[in-house]
């Protein structure tokens, strides 16, 4: 079903088109309109006329195959990465790391109790769990996850994991003191490790990226094939190399935070009389 809102502003035409444009994925690349509306719950109706709304718009397009989404959907979520400047920033440091341990690195942000990718540099390996931009996990089994949630004051972190997962994957449960002691651990460290937690043969660890008044902001990780790399490999060499390239990406974020901001141009006043 589509959110729906508590708000008298609540617009829940809106709502049904972002849910129709969120029902796709990987495994749903094409779908027909009587897929859509059963996989949003929509009356048949109520769905084509969304389809037709968003094929018009160019966020769809109509196929042998059924309804896929167009390439214009990234600029919804481009637009809030560019907005942040986290890939730009990020981008030279996270090669550099590729380049020097082999391995693939991410950045991610917190959606609720979901991690998000925002960024990403790969190395052309097998793994089991595909990862593009916009890929979502549940948060507390990725190492980016633990980071993130380890920032957020106790009350905060129950808020948020409260959230349903929107990732389409099997969600943990962990008890309260479980959740207590990882993020516990995370904080003291100042990194997190998931040793295949997420799924088997994934092993990760992440640290924090901030921004200049030195609130986290992001996660940056390297991620590896378990059965390449084992966990010593990962905190004693990936490790230094990884934390140097998240502290020298929030230099530059504090960098940008703070440069001077070009007055506008002033438009030359004509005289008058």
């Amino acid at each position: 079903m589509a959110e729906r809102g508590q708000g008298p502003d609540f617009i829940e035409a809106l709502a049904r088109g972002l849910h129709v444009l969120r029902s796709f994925s990987v495994d749903r690349p094409a779908m027909s309109l009587s897929d859509v509306a059963k996989e949003t719950d929509l009356a048949r109706p109520t769905a084509r006329r969304i389809l037709l709304t968003l094929e018009e718009l160019g966020y769809v397009r109509a196929g042998h195959a059924g309804y896929t989404l167009t390439p214009r959907v990234l600029e919804l979520g481009m637009a809030y990465v560019g907005a942040l400047n986290l890939w730009d920033m990020a981008r030279p440091h996270m090669e550099q790391l590729v380049a020097h341990t082999g391995e693939s690195s991410s950045m991610a942000q917190l959606d609720g109790s979901d991690i998000v990718y925002v960024a990403r540099v790969a190395v052309p390996k097998l793994i089991a769990l595909r990862v593009d931009i916009g890929t979502r996990f549940p948060a507390l089994v990725t190492s980016q996850g633990k980071v993130l949630l380890a920032a957020l004051n106790a009350e905060k972190v129950l808020e948020v994991l409260a959230e349903p997962s929107r990732s389409g994957l099997p969600v943990a449960t962990f008890a309260p003191n479980q959740i207590d002691d990882i993020l516990a651990e995370t904080r003291t460290r100042g990194w997190a490790l998931a040793d295949q937690d997420l799924a088997p043969g994934i092993r990760s660890i992440a640290v924090p990226v901030r921004d200049g008044r030195g609130v986290v902001r992001a996660a940056m990780n390297v991620t590896v094939h378990a059965a390449e790399t084992s966990v010593e490999t990962l905190t004693q060499e990936y490790l230094p190399l990884l934390l140097d390239a998240a502290a020298a990406a929030s230099a530059d974020w504090a960098a940008w935070q703070s440069r001077p901001i070009e007055p506008a141009p002033r438009t030359a006043r004509r005289e008058v009389g």
